[in-house]
């Protein structure tokens, strides 16, 4: 009976997979969280705080947020800026381009002194009344040379603009390469003890490229220059002074240049133009001033 116990007794099975002990449950969850160290509940908070920080990405770059739109906003207006000051600056410079460029003159020859005076306005026999009040009581040393600049609403005038607003018969091209609107009108102050042929000190001195350029213009104007340049003379017109207007112009010689004269009936030079050098011509009254003109011109540089 007892053998046939020991033959009944059932034996383990070595090939059966082996079973935990007792109360010991295995799960994914805690294979899982043997890897990561245990903390699950960490894991699962870093994953949602991903998708929280996804989608606040997402609406921060969105076009939709308030924020994107104010930006995009402020940069709408600030092209439209950038094209109206644009717009703004390139037709401010057109109509400069437009205006046209003064003239700048540079001094033909040492002056003691200068001064300018506003004509806009004036008619040419206040002009040269202007003229030759200065002239008259010119300030500079005996010798000294004074120059008298005339102005146009603050823009200095050139020899051709001078020329018309006298009314002068003097014609000249409009090509200023042959002779330069730069001109000078000035005194040269009389000695006390200067001759009958000091006459007032005027002179006007152009500059031209050669005295070809610039000798039939001259010659041409000979029978109206008393007429128009007799106001900044102080020459009258009168019975005693009404044969000068008419009369003739003479060769001559200053200081060894050439020049055309106009004497009175007394012998006394009235008015006269000298070719003071290659480039340029003096016209004047007075011998001592064409003599003045011409000693600077040679300390100088010829200008065109």
């Amino acid at each position: 009976m007892e053998a046939d116990n020991k033959k009944n007794e059932i034996k383990p099975n070595t090939n059966s997979v082996h079973e935990p002990p007792h109360g010991v449950v295995e799960t994914f969850a805690g294979d899982m969280a043997d890897i990561m160290g245990g903390d699950t509940e960490g894991l699962v908070k870093k994953i949602i705080h991903g998708e929280q920080d996804k989608e606040a990405e997402k609406k921060n770059l969105s076009p939709q947020s308030r924020k994107n739109k104010a930006y995009m906003f402020m940069g709408f207006l600030l092209l439209v800026l950038a094209v109206s000051l644009s717009v703004f600056f390139f037709s401010k410079r057109k109509t400069t381009d437009t205006v046209a460029v003064q003239p700048q003159f540079t001094p033909l020859i040492f002056t003691d002194q200068n001064t300018s005076f506003e004509i806009s306005g004036m008619k040419k026999e206040q002009i040269a009344q202007t003229v030759f009040n200065e002239v008259a009581s010119t300030t500079v040393q005996p010798d000294g040379v004074e120059g008298i600049y005339l102005t146009e609403n603050k823009q200095l005038i050139g020899l051709r603009r001078f020329i018309t607003l006298i009314g002068s018969h003097l014609s000249l091209v409009n090509d200023t390469d042959f002779v330069s609107d730069n001109f000078l009108l000035g005194v040269v102050k009389n000695q006390n003890n200067a001759d009958v042929n000091s006459g007032t000190g005027l002179f006007i001195l152009m500059k031209v490229r050669s005295a070809t350029d610039i000798f039939d213009s001259l010659r041409s104007w000979e029978p109206n220059i008393v007429n128009d340049l007799h106001g900044f003379l102080g020459i009258n017109l009168s019975s005693t002074t009404q044969y000068l207007f008419t009369k003739s112009f003479q060769d001559g010689v200053v200081e060894n240049k050439n020049a055309r004269i106009l004497y009175d009936q007394n012998g006394s030079i009235v008015l006269m133009y000298i070719f003071a050098d290659d480039n340029s011509v003096v016209i004047t009254d007075s011998l001592p001033a064409a003599q003045e003109i011409i000693l600077r011109l040679a300390s100088v540089q010829p200008q065109q």
